[in-house]
């Protein structure tokens, strides 16, 4: 098995110039030189050990993608297609630079630790924290992190977000222009401050800006799976004043869509729906789903930006961003002749 001696050798460099190029440090390497050992490299079919690596700089180049499992989240995080489409994007940039993704799920502070002084993990991106002792400590970690999606107040937290207020607000406000009036929101268990409430809170909103009275038996929580969407189906189904709905995530949506389909009705002719996210399931459905578009590729990109620049001790922009959102018109929202 070639070595990093073996490739210096052949290329006429120092093993310490050969270990900068495969590291991605070189700055100070002609690009005629990183050319030629990159030509070795992959002639000789190398592979870095991350063992030594790990050992020598006392972090491997690991960058781990956390979900944190509460009792009211149990589901698999790559099962959700928003949040696969996020983490191929983090996967994608992170290879461009040289670093290798860890996806985990974890349940409480002790995994997290185990994790991180296991594996030697050089950075972590965070996915629906909350101000709690898991985030006390991930701070204790003394790792460069980033919170996506989550509602920590911190002046050395990086984070990125979405206007989720203004999201449910422009999804029931779209279904309260289209004349309905008994709309359900359907999402998993709520919890005070994160991104479920405040998208409620644009529900609610937008129900007080037309004069709907906020009635909390329209509220529907579940988790966020087709089968889970398509028992709530079926249960709308059978809820005739209910004209319209909004679900918090495409997943949820698609679900309910397939349930009500299976008790025979049909979307939009008995019931309009609205979905959140925007990824390939919207267009899937038939008809294809109104949703409010978010960009998981953006996310993933500048959350994976973030831990680089803390990584490289370079200047980050800006710590906290929050991105757009927008309303996606397809097929699946009726206009009502009457209110």
């Amino acid at each position: 098995m070639v070595t990093l001696k073996d490739i210096a050798a052949e290329a006429g460099v120092s093993i310490t110039t050969v270990s900068n190029v495969v590291h991605n440090k070189k700055s100070r390497v002609s690009p005629e030189r990183v050319a030629k050992i990159w030509e070795i490299i992959n002639r000789e079919h190398y592979v870095p050990s991350m063992s030594a690596r790990s050992l020598a700089n006392d972090h491997s180049s690991i960058i781990g993608v956390i979900t944190h499992i509460t009792p009211q989240n149990t589901g698999s995080t790559m099962s959700d297609p928003f949040l696969s489409a996020f983490v191929d994007s983090i996967e994608k940039r992170t290879r461009e630079e040289g670093y290798y993704l860890m996806v985990r799920s974890v349940e409480d502070a002790g995994a997290l630790e185990a994790i991180s002084r296991s594996w030697r993990l050089s950075g972590l991106i965070l996915t629906g924290m909350f101000q709690d002792d898991f985030f006390d400590a991930t701070l204790n970690l003394g790792i460069p992190f980033v919170l996506i999606d989550s509602y920590v107040h911190h002046p050395d937290v990086y984070s990125v977000g979405l206007e989720d207020e203004k999201g449910g607000y422009i999804a029931t406000r779209h279904l309260l222009e289209n004349g309905h009036r008994s709309i359900a929101f359907a999402s998993p268990s709520i919890r005070p401050g994160g991104v479920i409430d405040l998208r409620l809170q644009g529900y609610r909103r937008a129900l007080a800006e037309f004069g709907v009275a906020y009635d909390p038996s329209l509220i529907f929580t579940q988790e966020i799976t087709v089968e889970e969407g398509k028992k709530l189906g079926r249960r709308l189904s059978e809820k005739k004043h209910i004209t319209g709905i909004f679900a918090s995530a495409d997943i949820l949506a698609a679900g309910i869509m397939a349930g009500l389909s299976e008790c025979g009705v049909t979307v939009p002719r008995d019931k309009s729906i609205v979905g959140f996210d925007d990824n390939y399931l919207s267009q899937l459905t038939i008809p294809g789903l109104t949703t409010i578009h978010q960009d998981a590729d953006k996310k993933g990109i500048l959350a994976t930006d973030m831990i680089l620049s803390q990584l490289r001790h370079e200047p980050v922009a800006e710590k906290n961003v929050i991105l757009p959102v927008r309303l996606v018109e397809r097929g699946s929202v009726k206009k009502l002749e009457t209110c």
